[in-house]
């Protein structure tokens, strides 16, 4: 019997300090054994990752997914290029919108849903040094209210 619900393997988290997300879409993703295997270790990283659209099919790289230990030959180059699962349609109006507006497709996070891996691939735009600078002053902010209405509290 197969596990049921969603299960987060790995998250891109300096993707939401490096760029606005304005909308996310959920992939498949084309692996190998030992690399399933490995993703369930959870030795996955997708921090300098990045989706390309090529001739009309999406692919993912600079994900690095580690050799699994107690494989063989059947382990595959951790930096390889992997192929995202995703409909004709949305692959082209990806596409239309990464070409016309300037955007990039970035993976924010990799999770099993119903055992099977899945991309959660995010259109970004990129932040200038003080967007991410008022995101700073604003979470400092948010701490601070927060710290203030606890001592009070109590």
């Amino acid at each position: 019997m197969r596990s049921k619900g969603t299960k987060k393997i790995a998250e891109n988290r300096k993707a939401h300090h490096d760029y606005f997300v304005l909308e996310t879409y959920e992939a498949g993703i084309e692996l190998v054994g030992t690399e399933v295997k490995s993703i369930r270790q959870g030795t996955v990283n997708l921090k300098d990752s990045w989706c390309a659209i090529d001739h009309g099919e999406l692919f993912v790289r600079g994900m690095h997914i580690s050799p699994y230990e107690k494989g063989n030959i059947f382990n595959r180059d951790p930096l390889r290029v992997r192929k995202l699962l995703m409909h004709k349609r949305e692959i082209n109006k990806l596409f239309g919108t990464v070409k016309q507006d300037g955007l990039s497709l970035i993976p924010l996070s990799l999770y099993f849903k119903d055992s099977r891996v899945k991309v959660q691939v995010g259109l970004c735009k990129g932040k200038k040094l003080y967007d991410k600078r008022q995101d700073a002053a604003n979470r400092d902010a948010k701490r601070e209210i927060d710290r203030n209405i606890k001592s009070r509290n109590q």
